[in-house]
């Protein structure tokens, strides 16, 4: 990728990591419970994302490894089929609730029936990866997803809370007793391991590898790393102040995507609404297809078997039946437990038990000397990975804990 233009790679990874249907669940009820106070979580998830992808666009560039190369090489064999065996399930989990958000959001547009509008869904993320290059994928769905901008643009019509208000709103939290206390360090998790889900990661370099990077790219790496997911943090940063500003004072609880889409409705009308379900959509159908395809790239990249968007399925069977297989399991998890916002919120809070494993392993292939030459990690990527390591660590064991006490965030 030689062109400003590739920054589509990014905007549209940006996209589906920060505006998959996790994120919309815990970023619109972390701003109607308790405001902006939470914003500083999505800022550390961001920076952590950032800093990740361009080290893992880089090994890409300079090794041609990729994430489950990286676990594969640099962690022991019983933590490479542990990073190996989580990764896979909690994506597999993710996918499951994308496709269901499709689902429900093509339910939302249309009002036919939930099983209908899944089966299109499905079928949708299947002819998109079987079909189109991986260069139409990520441009299309980049551009589609653009729709999203109706939130930030509702930021600025005043029809809610002032920013004095909110501020004070805001710093009131603190003043909640211990369950509430306890509720607000569980959407802090989630917003942080929805902002840093694994197949971000693994998407990001494998497109990298897909598109043929080399150290050639290592600039317009670091411009998409940036740029990109700053992008995705805008627009997320707009779904929670709507929700703080605009949701919050008229006592609106989003558990639904459709409370979500009241953002552009209460500034836009009905106009507003249909751009932000559409724009919800395309997110949601970018995070689908990039979770379905990731479990092929794990995999494929784990046993050193060919994979890959160019290759046929003659040429790599075991990718296209892995992406294949996911999307088939989310349709009979959907039809048997119809329940997509459930099952988001189960996926975002089980992920931050594969990531640390996953960030590690780049993290160790990075800053490897004799595997990345001049282009080794610098001090500042040594130690702020090495801070974020130590984050995702304590989130993952406060997860679980987290989820029980506040009978997965329904506490308030």
């Amino acid at each position: 990728m030689g062109d400003i233009a590739d920054l589509a790679l990014g905007i549209v990874s940006a996209m589906g990591g920060f505006v998959d249907i996790g994120e919309l669940i815990f970023l619109t009820q972390a701003g109607a419970k308790f405001y902006m106070s939470l914003i500083w979580v999505l800022v550390l998830g961001t920076a952590g994302v950032i800093l990740y992808s361009e080290m893992a666009g880089r090994l890409a560039a300079v090794t041609g490894y990729t994430v489950f190369d990286a676990v594969r090489l640099k962690l022991s064999r019983p933590l490479g089929w542990t990073a190996l065996a989580s990764s896979v399930l909690v994506t597999t989990v993710t996918a499951t609730a994308e496709l269901g958000g499709m689902g429900l959001l093509l339910q939302l547009m249309t009002n036919w029936p939930f099983w209908l509008c899944l089966l299109l869904a499905a079928a949708l993320v299947t002819l998109i990866v079987a079909l189109l290059p991986f260069s139409v994928i990520e441009n299309s769905l980049g551009l589609l997803g653009l729709m999203m901008l109706v939130f930030l643009a509702a930021v600025f019509y005043k029809n809610g809370l002032s920013a004095s208000d909110l501020m004070a709103q805001s710093a009131a939290v603190f003043s909640f007793d211990w369950p509430h206390l306890l509720l607000y360090a569980y959407f802090a998790v989630g917003i942080l391991t929805s902002s840093m889900m694994p197949y971000e990661l693994i998407f990001y370099a494998s497109g990298a590898i897909e598109e043929e990077w080399t150290s050639k790219q290592l600039t317009i790496n670091r411009l998409i790393a940036g740029i990109g997911f700053s992008f995705g943090f805008f627009v997320a940063a707009a779904l929670m102040l709507n929700a703080a500003s605009k949701l919050a004072p008229r006592g609106i609880d989003p558990q639904l995507l459709g409370a979500t889409a009241l953002e552009a409705i209460l500034p836009f009308g009905w106009w507003g609404a249909w751009l932000a379900m559409l724009g919800m959509f395309f997110a949601v159908t970018g995070a689908a297809v990039e979770t379905s395809m990731s479990t092929g790239y794990m995999v494929c990249q784990f046993f050193e078997l060919p994979w890959g968007k160019s290759k046929s399925l003659r040429e790599a069977p075991v990718f296209h039946a892995s992406w294949l297989l996911v999307v088939l399991v989310a349709i009979a998890a959907m039809l048997l437990y119809p329940q997509p916002i459930q099952v988001a919120e189960l996926a975002v809070i089980f992920s931050v038990l594969a990531l640390p494993l996953a960030y590690l392993a780049v993290w160790i292939a990075a800053c490897d000397r004799q595997l990345m030459g001049m282009h080794v990690n610098r001090a500042v990527s040594r130690v702020g990975g090495l801070s974020f390591l130590a984050i995702l660590i304590v989130a993952a064991v406060t997860a679980i804990p987290l989820l029980i006490v506040t009978s997965g965030g329904q506490i308030w």
